[in-house]
């Protein structure tokens, strides 16, 4: 029994354990996602979290240990969001054309996230590192993690609710469209881009080249913009 306590040890400190390990839960959590009908709540990204938060929790390897094999495709994040300039590139005509109505839309979008977030959080009395971390929340993941790092927030948490927040925005942007008769491709993937970053993303390309050409394009854009509002944001509140 020892000897089988050790060999599980052994594999739980290995990195490609864990690489492997996230790969499969992704697999799992794609089956469940087409099985339920590609259900926007139970988006992939979700269950193969909550597989890999379950799992660990019951053999007891902490969260350093994991992503020293998790990391190897933490890198791949990068390229990932950059490869969406592809689908944009057919996109140009219509680019050229509203560029100005773009850019407001993803300024307005990211500049009420982060007031409404650092709002949220100063009423509820968090500290400086957890208003941080709820302010982040709403771009993609490696911009997110980057900024929360860099302005000492925790960066836990920030994963946690840029998780939520794709799940949430991605589950309830298109009804809510509908409810609006906006039915444009480009305009709901644009808002699911702002809104819900990679999650919407990767849900507006479920609709089209279209869609999700423009959700790439207000993922990059409400990325930016948040990079640049963030710290202004914080010393105008007094937390620098």
């Amino acid at each position: 029994m020892s000897s089988v306590v050790s060999v599980f040890q052994y594999l739980g400190g290995l990195p490609v354990t864990w690489l492997l390990t996230t790969l499969i839960a992704y697999r799992l959590a794609l089956a469940v996602h087409q099985r339920c009908g590609n259900s926007a709540w139970l988006h992939p990204v979700a269950v193969a979290t909550l597989l890999l938060v379950a799992l660990l929790l019951l053999t007891g390897v902490d969260y350093a240990t994991y992503f020293e094999g998790g990391r190897y495709i933490h890198m791949l994040l990068g390229p990932a969001t950059v490869a969406l300039a592809v689908p944009l590139y057919h996109q140009l005509a219509r680019l050229r054309r509203d560029w100005a109505v773009l850019l407001a839309g993803a300024l307005i979008g990211s500049a009420l996230a982060v007031m409404v977030a650092m709002i949220l959080a100063g009423w509820l009395g968090a500290s400086r590192p957890t208003l941080v971390a709820m302010a982040a929340k709403s771009v993609t993941m490696p911009i997110a993690l980057g900024l929360t790092e860099k302005l000492d927030g925790v960066v836990s948490l920030t994963s946690a609710l840029v998780m939520l927040t794709g799940i949430l925005g991605g589950a309830l942007t298109q009804p809510l469209l509908g409810l609006m008769r906006i039915r444009e491709a480009y305009v709901i993937g644009f808002t699911l881009g702002v809104v819900a970053h990679g999650i919407g993303t990767a849900r507006a390309l479920q609709g089209g080249q279209e869609m999700g050409a423009f959700a790439g394009l207000a993922m990059g854009l409400a990325g930016l913009l948040t990079a640049l509002l963030l710290p202004i944001c914080l010393r105008l509140a007094g937390f620098a």
